[in-house]
């Protein structure tokens, strides 16, 4: 069997917890260094891309993207790491994963920001990402596999939906992290450089994590292969060359991983975005509602799990996606109205617009930093998605200098072409003053406001978002390794898995951020994951065939 493999035995329960426990925590520490990343980016865009030429919309996407660039290369980091782990062994690969991880976190917390030393800064860091995705590529199929091949096929779902919880644990233990950090060193010396103590702090995790990895022995699966004479001698070749095992790597992307994926980033990661930067939640108050929603759901995990191996893998994940298609718009607009309520109430009584003529609108986002974005409506929309305002676009003549209309208050822009130094700043000075009387009036408020938060309402809210999360996710482990030989395994569940989460999932902060930037409404951004998912249900709802017994 290829779950338990050829000669080995069931491990005992102390061994077992060993396993889990020690794969778990090292993937826990590689999630906590990604989400570390994660939620700095806005204070990271101000010192590394924020530079002249560059204005602050396209920067804090540029901030965006350095975060995407490591789940760009997860997928080249899981062929490289996967073959090593087909070959060399799980244990081994898993452990070089995380200490080439833990190391590039440890250096963005010592590197220099632009101030210093200029475009090297954003270069480095950029580079010190693409680590960190190549590493991440590489551990989690390592760390599936692991547990996976000392499991009993009975109970796989339940024993590697620990694996399934790491990510959000990284996530919480991120925002305690920072959080504890930003209160005691204040917000003004936490932007200047305490942003670096999380970072900075990640090396004791990371000796601890390797110290515990290290107590391991090799997989059983593995080994009896290795003794045997049974290992691939070329694991890409046959998992990605040969027709019969690509075609289940593509199924296993687009019909269960893409979907997870984007369901994952918008349950947790994009949640949090959407209530510090569109809804204005302070910091640490976004901070403590996240992780109360982690804590109340993160058990969904393993009851998910432990539900599939009862029920099978498809229904459970199916059955999570087709909710959060249907669910995602509803479930922000009340999360709007529980958290912000005076947002709320003036989108619905006094709607903002933006009139102007199309032509002269350009795309929110420069990735050479080069455009000064000087036009009117170009002006009015970026002040508008800097302030994380809701709005709609009517079309004007030709030439027509770009309004902005907030119920029935005209603020009229301005041409930045036409303007330089001294004159630039008054008439800049000048339109941010009005359009922040106009809306001040119509009741949309600067920052939301604590006292009015529904805490019970918005948490239950939140921990339906995460729950959808623990049904794509909770079983996803087991059913990739289920459906790939011991041979190829840990090449061939990896590719798909970070295709899916890297590609799928780590993109959508900047896609949805891209659509918001353009089309005006904070809602349009959920779109991106909507679809994606609506696309795997089908595909895995047609063409997924779960397997009931090991190969």
């Amino acid at each position: 069997m290829a779950g338990q493999g050829p000669g080995a035995a069931a491990p005992k329960a102390s061994s077992m917890f060993l396993v889990i426990g020690a794969s778990s925590l090292g993937t826990v520490f590689e999630w906590f260094d990604f989400f570390v990343f994660a939620t700095l980016a806005p204070v990271i865009s101000t010192k590394f891309f924020e530079v002249e030429g560059i204005n602050s919309t396209t920067a804090f996407i540029f901030a965006l993207l350095a975060f995407a660039a490591g789940f760009i290369v997860r997928p080249l980091g899981a062929f490289i790491f996967g073959h090593v782990g087909d070959r060399v062994g799980r244990k081994t690969t898993f452990l070089l994963t995380m200490i080439i991880m833990g190391l590039s976190t440890f250096a963005v917390g010592l590197l220099p920001d632009y101030k210093h030393i200029g475009m090297a800064a954003p270069s480095i860091l950029i580079g010190l990402r693409l680590l960190q995705g190549l590493a991440l590529g590489g551990e989690y199929g390592g760390a599936a596999t692991y547990v996976a091949e000392h499991s009993p096929h009975n109970r796989r779902g339940l024993m590697t939906s620990w694996i399934q919880t790491t990510a959000t644990f990284g996530l919480l233990l991120s925002l305690v992290l920072i959080s504890v950090t930003r209160t005691n060193l204040g917000e003004d010396v936490f932007k200047d450089w305490g942003w670096r103590v999380p970072f900075l702090s990640s090396i004791v995790l990371l000796l601890v994590s390797v110290w515990i990895r290290m107590q391991l022995n090799e997989s059983p699966v593995f080994q009896a292969m290795k003794d045997e004479g049974t290992l691939s001698k070329a694991p890409f070749a046959e998992a990605f060359l040969q027709w019969k095992n690509l075609k289940i790597v593509l199924l296993a992307l687009f019909g269960l991983v893409a979907g997870q994926g984007v369901v994952w980033y918008a349950g947790q990661f994009y949640a949090l975005f959407f209530l510090q930067n569109l809804l204005h939640v302070e910091a640490n108050t976004a901070y403590f509602l996240i992780g109360g929603a982690l804590v109340i759901a993160t058990p969904f995990f393993l009851i998910f799990g432990w539900l599939s191996d009862m029920w099978g893998r498809k229904p459970i994940i199916l059955a999570g996606l087709l909710l959060a298609c249907v669910g995602y718009i509803p479930l922000f607009h009340a999360l709007t109205d529980a958290v912000n309520p005076a947002l709320g109430k003036a989108q619905a009584t006094a709607p903002v617009t933006v009139v102007a003529d199309p032509a002269a609108c350009a795309l929110q986002f420069d990735p050479v930093g080069k455009a000064k974005f000087l036009q009117s409506c170009d002006i009015a929309k970026s002040a508008l998605a800097k302030g994380g305002i809701s709005y709609g676009n009517t079309a004007a003549p030709a030439g027509t200098v770009a309004s902005i209309h907030v119920g029935q208050t005209v603020v009229e822009s301005y041409e930045g072409a036409k303007l330089t130094g001294d004159a630039a700043k008054a008439a800049a000075g000048d339109f941010k003053k009005r359009l922040g009387a106009a809306l001040k009036a119509a009741g949309y408020p600067e920052k939301a406001d604590t006292k009015a938060i529904d805490t019970p309402k918005t948490l239950a809210i939140l921990t339906l978002l995460v729950i959808l999360v623990t049904m794509v996710y909770a079983p996803m482990a087991a059913a990739l390794v289920e459906l790939f030989p011991a041979r190829i395994r840990y090449s061939a569940m990896s590719a798909p898995y970070h295709f899916g989460n890297g590609w799928f999932g780590g993109l959508l902060p900047f896609i949805a951020f891209t659509i918001i930037a353009t089309t005006g409404g904070i809602y349009d951004g959920l779109w991106y994951p909507i679809i994606i998912a609506g696309i795997t249900f089908v595909i895995g709802f047609f063409f997924y065939k779960e397997k009931k017994t090991d190969d």
